[in-house]
């Protein structure tokens, strides 16, 4: 066995397990060392039976002396014991676990951590953690005991055994791929102590260092990634180099109905600067929702064609396809240019006999046959949306002539500096920073449920037999049994429709209705057929319907506040006053405190970086849905660390082959993103 063996062949993981297991992200013996504990449970003080207190967390040692299972009126079994310590006697109580009866044994020690409280008139310890009391040392009680993230049928308590198991076995024949002299630098643990430590800590200092070591490493590798794939890109690459016709730059800002920004006309001459090299660019285009970056694109779009090379843009969803498309065609096509719509719900057809000059896509770009004779120009949106190989496949297998294309990507996510420095460190950047002139704010308002049916009549006076229109935004498309609370589209289309407004036209929006379907209903409501929609956020980029006057958005606790930002941004694109109403079941804490920031803050960036404060590692664009790197350990936030890891990395890389174990470990890491819905 060794750190790539495949959990399906450990002897105690089956097929059910190694099912369950996928949901957690562990497929190896490696994902297992590095699935750690969240937080720990300290049962390392042994108290006496006579002295529990009801609402304490403890941890007892003593004999049992009787156990049995009980039936209850409504017919559920519990299972009760009786344990005896010299101080005294405690009932212990379990809920629906009749194995324990044969699994416990009456006469023999035992220890038992969990919460003493009150069951009826008496006083006991409910559903605790057991072990039986050996020489050897205790993992689930007596001790700091970790707690996992867990998923159904996999519980803390089956992992920490698991993992105890594989640390034991490995531990002598694990090397450690840090370098000593790195490790003696910043005073790091060895992998195999810091393993050992982190899962099963004798005190909070001890995992506090090997959270130290992990952070570190996490880091670290983030940043030799990076510095790889720059490498890489940089390596022997040639590109179309551009003749960039100042005049015909003027002649394209002329036609437009509008005046650029200066923060506009920056990002314009960056990239038009890029274009004009021999080296491909590798460019990200930053700005905030309706920051004018499609503008931006279709002048590098136009540059490409005046220079006889072709374009492909690359979406993430067919919805945001199609907005780019609609909205080129109309800066684009008055000069001449010809441009096709590739998305998966239809068949590739029409660009086989006409060259295209740009083709607007999905995914469907890499997974069909698009017909690209001399790609000279690759521009991606909401790029972290799409795996590194993804984007890859699109570049590599439209190499015409050695010649690579020029990489422009664009996002409306906010990038705090931290992460610049990290997660796009191969990147250039470009940053619009200023809204066209004319663009209102958006009037935010935080909701607690004391006045969701003032919202409710509000919302109705706005939007009835008038031309406003109203988004209802869901976390969930369907009902969650673990998450009960949250608002789910299909419900809460079926009750607003129903009960809250019958007399205005609804429609139904989520990821998993069939393409036509949702073409259908964004065409009603574009058109005004529909006053409000009911969506999941899948609205979050790429839907523009200036008579949208009213974003709501259920649960908002639950998103980021970059997230929450990009949202609001759907409204507010027309001339009318707009508002976004954050619907929360808090009334106090530190998330009702996030979406007071939302209502005061207006720029995504400082958005960003407050969020980055207050959320911490692996949380910072909202649910998983939503595409960006997770980190296990590090924080984002973490500045200093950043830069040191950054720096070390740094220096080592130009001599990478000197260290085998680090370099075979590079090549196995890649980039974990959280891939959408």
């Amino acid at each position: 066995m060794n750190l790539q063996t495949t959990v399906t062949d450990l002897f105690m993981v089956g097929p059910v397990f190694a099912k369950k297991l996928q949901k957690l992200d562990i497929q190896t013996v490696e994902d297992f060392l590095y699935h750690f504990p969240f937080r720990y449970q300290d049962f390392s003080l042994i108290s006496q039976i006579n002295r529990l207190q009801p609402g304490e967390i403890a941890t007892i040692k003593g004999e049992i002396v009787s156990l049995k299972n009980e039936y209850t009126r409504f017919g559920k079994k519990i299972q009760k014991a009786k344990v005896l310590d010299p101080t005294g006697q405690i009932e212990i109580v379990w809920f629906n676990q009749p194995f324990l009866v044969k699994t416990l044994k009456i006469g023999e020690s035992y220890n038992f951590s969990g919460k003493v409280d009150w069951f009826g008139r008496q006083k006991v310890l409910l559903s605790p953690e057991y072990e039986k009391e050996q020489n050897q040392k205790s993992i689930h009680t007596g001790r700091l005991v970790p707690i996992y993230p867990e998923t159904r049928g996999l519980s803390s308590k089956w992992l920490r055994s698991l993992i105890n198991s594989l640390i034991k076995q490995l531990t002598p024949q694990l090397e450690d791929f840090l370098p000593e002299e790195i490790r003696k630098k910043h005073d790091l643990l060895g992998f195999p102590q810091a393993l050992g430590q982190i899962h099963f800590p004798q005190n909070l200092k001890q995992a506090e260092q090997a959270r130290k070591r992990f952070a570190f490493e996490e880091l670290f590798f983030l940043h030799l990634l990076v510095l790889k794939r720059q490498a890489s890109w940089q390596k022997n690459k040639l590109a179309f180099p551009f003749l960039i016709d100042q005049e015909k730059v003027l002649e394209f800002n002329r036609s437009l109905p509008f005046e650029l920004t200066g923060a506009q006309k920056k990002a314009c001459r960056e990239i038009l600067t890029d274009l004009g090299k021999d080296k491909p660019m590798n460019r990200l285009l930053e700005g905030d929702v309706g920051s004018g970056k499609t503008v931006v694109a279709a002048l590098a779009i136009f540059m490409a064609w005046l220079n006889n090379v072709q374009v492909a843009l690359m979406a993430p969803t067919e919805i945001l396809a199609n907005q780019h498309y609609q909205t080129l065609k109309q800066l684009l096509e008055p000069f001449g240019l010809k441009i096709f719509l590739l998305t998966g719900a239809q068949k590739a057809g029409k660009e086989k006999s006409t060259k295209p000059d740009l083709i607007v896509g999905t995914h469907a770009l890499i997974h069909k046959r698009a017909r690209f004779q001399k790609l000279g120009l690759v521009i991606i949106d909401e790029q972290h949306r799409f795996g590194v190989e993804q984007r890859g496949q699109l570049v590599e297998k439209n190499l015409v002539a050695g010649k690579t294309p020029h990489i422009l990507t664009m996002t409306a996510t906010p990038i705090p500096r931290t992460i610049a420095l990290t997660l796009y460190g191969d990147l250039a950047l470009s940053v619009i920073d200023e809204m066209p002139p004319g663009r209102q704010k958006v009037k935010t308002w935080v909701v607690p449920p004391q006045k969701r049916d003032g919202a409710y009549d509000w919302i109705r006076k706005k939007v009835k037999g008038s031309d406003e229109q109203c988004f209802i935004i869901c976390p969930l498309i369907e009902i969650s049994e673990t998450l009960q609370t949250v608002k789910a589209a299909t419900a809460e289309f079926e009750n607003l429709s129903q009960k809250i407004f019958p007399d205005l036209k609804l429609g139904l929006l989520h990821g998993r209705m069939k393409s036509s379907q949702k073409n259908e209903v964004m065409a009603k409501f574009k058109q005004g057929q529909l006053d409000i929609l009911v969506a999941t956020p899948v609205v979050e980029v790429g839907i523009d319907i200036p008579q949208a006057t009213i974003m709501v958005i259920e649960g908002a606790e639950r998103f980021g506040l970059s997230q929450l930002h990009q949202l609001r941004g759907r409204v507010g694109r027309g001339a009318k006053e707009s508002f976004c109403l954050l619907f929360t079941e808090y009334t106090a804490g530190k998330p009702l405190e996030r979406l007071k920031a939302l209502a005061r803050i207006n720029v995504g960036l400082k958005l960003a970086e407050l969020d980055l404060k207050l959320r911490g590692p692996g949380e910072i664009y909202g649910t998983a849905q939503h595409g960006f790197l997770e980190l296990k350990v590090a924080s984002f936030a973490d500045l200093s660390l950043i830069e040191q890891t950054k720096k070390t990395a740094q220096a080592i890389f130009p001599n990478l082959d000197q260290y085998p174990l680090l370099q075979a470990k590079a090549e196995l890491d890649t980039i974990k993103f959280v891939e959408p819905n």
